[in-house]
């Protein structure tokens, strides 16, 4: 009598990342825990996990901690293999006292959220024009703020300084201070007297500046064309400029897809009102979750079509004839541009928009 070939296993993983090392669990359909294993976070290890969880079975999906930074290279690594993913979010804090925390139980507790669709979300895919603005935003966002603190320590040394240093630059606009104290050539090896260390000090700030100075208009100049392909529409739109239309575009991320509807949209933007009513009293409230740049991006676009847009600034007088408070009002229209935003990149995305490469 021929033998009945055993009927493949349907397996559920979890991942908790880290630097050095991720730590993997396994568990079946019934949420008992097959196994758990430490891998190393190369490619080598990557590709270790994934025959190890395939032992158990056919692999569903995975839940994963972290898809931005510890987990971004092997969300990469699983998504080429086919393997459905998703984001775990932090986990139930009641549950976390009960249990205890370690990196085992964080690896478990992510494959449970996702066999049960709790917590988890579909991650960023991270493969497109997208990932390449939000990483050069990154590189243009901080040296914005080290251009800002050079001014402020140049600013700061100015004050302090001999009055003979002082009352050469003490009537120059910003620019004027930045380039006169830039081509300064002070003696540098007379660096032990005060007065030659200051003027040394003074030039090296002005020339940080200026080179920063050059760092942003250098990656400006890749960052907009960039949204202008992008997000056509949207930068048609009343309110909407480069730098928070492409806040926009990174919170959505490479597969704006994900984003199933324009009230997930504004939740995710924190602009979506909560009940917040008791009794006779009927209201809404400040939403403080969401992602607070994406919010702030919504607030940039209410502000300007507050001083710019004639049906809004009649929605606004109608509005406060209605008895609504301007905090209200801006939280309203906040809802409204979110919806407009939602659909416009709707419009522009592409069904794919990962770069391909030779």
């Amino acid at each position: 009598m021929a033998s009945i070939p055993p009927v493949s296993r349907t397996v559920i993983g979890g991942v908790d990342t880290h630097k050095d090392l991720h730590v993997a669990a396994v568990i079946d359909t019934d949420d008992h825990v097959l196994g758990t294993e430490a891998f190393s976070t190369t490619r080598a290890g990557y590709r270790a996990m994934l025959r190890w969880m395939r032992t158990f079975g056919d692999v569903r999906r995975i839940g994963i901690e972290g898809t931005g930074s510890y987990g971004a290279g092997l969300l990469r690594h699983l998504q080429l293999a086919g393997i459905e993913i998703l984001e775990v979010n932090r986990p139930d804090r009641s549950d976390r006292r009960r249990r205890g925390k370690d990196d085992t139980l964080d690896a478990e507790n992510a494959a449970h959220a996702a066999l049960a669709g709790h917590r988890t979300i579909t991650p960023k895919t991270r493969d497109g024009m997208v990932e390449s603005l939000r990483v050069l935003r990154v590189a243009r966002s901080t040296a914005v703020k080290a251009r800002r603190v050079a001014l402020q320590m140049l600013r700061c040394q100015i004050i302090s300084a001999p009055e003979e240093l002082r009352d050469q630059v003490r009537n120059l606009t910003r620019m004027q201070l930045i380039r006169t104290c830039a081509a300064w050539r002070p003696d540098e090896t007379a660096f032990r007297d005060p007065t030659s260390a200051t003027r040394i000090a003074i030039k090296s700030l002005a020339r940080r500046y200026l080179e920063l100075n050059d760092e942003v208009a250098d990656l400006d100049s890749m960052i907009e064309p960039l949204v202008h392909e992008l997000a056509p529409t949207l930068l048609e739109r009343t309110g909407f400029g480069i730098e928070n239309t492409a806040q926009l575009l990174v919170t959505c991320g490479d597969n704006p897809e994900r984003v199933t509807d324009e009230a997930r949209f504004a939740k995710l933007c924190g602009v979506a009102p909560l009940p917040a009513s008791s009794g006779k009293v009927q209201r809404h409230r400040l939403n403080r979750g969401g992602d607070r740049q994406a919010n702030s991006a919504i607030h940039m676009a209410v502000v300007c079509r507050l001083h710019y847009d004639e049906n809004t600034k009649k929605y606004v007088e109608r509005r406060t004839n209605e008895g609504k408070s301007k905090m209200e009002i801006i939280r309203c229209l906040k809802r409204y541009v979110a919806r407009e935003a939602y659909y416009a990149i709707k419009q522009d995305s592409t069904p794919n928009r990962t770069v391909q490469r030779g």
